[in-house]
C-alpha cells in the first residue's frame, strides 16, 4: 500500500576509494611524458597570448612613418607665405654669336613687316580718303582774307549726310543761277531765321553776328529777310566783293554740295577751314 519514504535529504556522494597500485602507475606515466617533452598538447603549445595578439592588430592597421619629402611639402601647404619673401628671379639665358645673329635677323624682319603695314595702311587710307573726299581748287577772292584764289581745299560730302547744316560752316554750293558752277560761300542764316544787314553789320534773330573771320564790310549793304524752309542765307567773306545771297537769294538745300574741312595748299597756310 505505501512504498519506502524518505526525508528529502540528498544522498551522500559515493567516495571511491583510491587504489594505490593504480596512483603510483599514473604518476610513473606522467613523470615520463614530462620527461620527453610531451607534457602539454602540440596545439596548446602553438597559439599566442593575448598580449600577442594586441601587439599583431596594432601593426597591422598601424599608418606608415611620413617621409621627410612628405612633410616638407605639407609644411609648405599648411604655413602661410612670409610678408616681403622675393621670388626666385628667372635664370637669364645665355646665347652664343650665332644664336644672337638669327635673333638679331629675326627682329630686324619682324621690323620690316610692320613698316610694310604702315606703309600699305597709309596708302590705302590716301585713295580711301580721296575717293570719299572731293578735292577742288578755289576761283575768285571772295571769301578773302581766309580762302584765297587758288587755294587747294578738300569738301567733305557725306558731312550733312550723317549731321546736320550749322551757321558759320563753309560749303561749297550749286550756284542758284548755273548750278553748273560751284561757288564757296559761309552759311550765315538757316531756316526760319531772321536776317538783317544795316550798314554793313549782320543781325540774326535780333542779335548782332559776332564775325572775326571778316576783314571789310559793305557800309552800303541793306537788307531784311526771312529765311525759307529748306533753304539758307549764305555770305560770302569779302563783302565788298562778293556775289552771294544778296544778289542770287537763298539757296536750296539740295544745292549744298558739302562742307569744306581742310585747306591742303599753299603749304605755309594748309589746315583746317575755320
Amino acid at each position: 500500500m505505501f512504498g519506502p519514504m524518505h526525508d528529502g535529504a540528498l544522498p551522500e556522494p559515493a567516495v571511491e576509494r583510491a587504489d594505490p597500485a593504480r596512483s603510483q602507475g599514473s604518476a610513473t606515466l606522467a613523470a615520463a611524458r614530462v620527461a620527453d617533452g610531451a607534457g602539454a598538447p602540440a596545439d596548446d603549445a602553438a597559439l599566442p597570448s593575448r598580449g600577442e595578439r594586441r601587439e599583431s592588430l596594432a601593426s597591422l592597421f598601424a599608418l606608415p612613418e611620413p617621409s621627410a619629402r612628405a612633410l616638407e611639402s605639407e609644411r609648405l601647404f599648411l604655413e602661410p607665405p612670409v610678408v616681403g619673401a622675393r621670388d626666385h628671379e628667372p635664370a637669364v639665358p645665355h646665347y652664343n654669336a650665332l644664336q644672337r645673329a638669327v635673333i638679331a635677323v629675326r627682329s630686324f624682319l619682324r621690323t620690316r613687316v610692320s613698316i610694310a603695314f604702315l606703309a600699305q595702311g597709309t596708302l590705302a587710307f590716301a585713295v580711301a580718303h580721296f575717293l570719299l573726299f572731293n578735292l577742288s581748287v578755289v576761283r575768285g577772292s571772295s571769301m578773302q582774307p581766309g580762302i584765297h584764289d587758288g587755294d587747294r581745299i578738300v569738301i567733305d560730302p557725306w558731312a550733312y549726310v550723317f549731321g546736320s547744316i550749322e551757321r558759320g560752316d563753309v560749303v561749297v554750293l550749286k550756284y542758284p543761277l548755273d548750278p553748273h558752277v560751284d561757288y564757296i560761300k559761309r552759311v550765315i542764316g538757316l531756316p526760319g531765321d531772321e536776317i538783317v544787314i544795316e550798314a554793313g553789320r549782320v543781325w540774326v534773330n535780333g542779335e548782332a553776328l559776332d564775325e572775326p573771320y571778316v576783314a571789310d564790310e559793305d557800309p552800303l549793304s541793306r537788307l531784311v529777310t526771312r529765311v525759307k524752309p529748306a533753304h539758307y542765307f549764305v555770305l560770302g567773306d569779302n563783302r565788298p566783293r562778293s556775289s552771294d545771297s544778296r544778289d542770287f537769294g537763298q539757296v536750296p538745300e539740295e544745292y549744298v554740295r558739302g562742307r569744306v574741312e581742310v585747306r591742303l595748299w599753299p603749304i605755309d597756310r594748309a589746315g583746317a577751314v575755320r
